[in-house]
């Protein structure tokens, strides 16, 4: 993963674990997401995507795609590992 986590704000107790991460690019640009994990499909799901203060809504494709080359699943995947590895966190089992 090309883009380095700066700062992170991390919402376990909620229904659905919320991440919330600024990020550098490598092109010295920042990129926020806000995203969270849904049990009921087990899937990584980008709220919100802010690059250099422009709102792309919850848009972040373009941005994987281009950039990372690699799926928004994959880069939020790698990114709640890292974030989950941080604060001990382990997602709950479902039925």
């Amino acid at each position: 993963m090309l883009t380095k986590i700066r700062k992170v704000k991390f919402e376990p107790e909620r229904k659905n674990p919320v991440y919330k991460v600024i990020m550098e690019c490598p092109n010295g640009k920042e990129l926020y997401v806000k995203f969270d994990y849904t049990y009921a499909t087990g899937n990584f799901w980008p709220l919100e995507v802010n690059y250099n203060k422009k709102d792309y809504g919850a848009k972040l494709a373009w941005y994987t795609q281009k950039i990372e080359r690699i799926t928004v699943q994959e880069f939020l995947e790698i990114i709640a590992e890292k974030v989950n590895k941080k604060y001990n966190f382990k997602f709950k089992e479902t039925i």
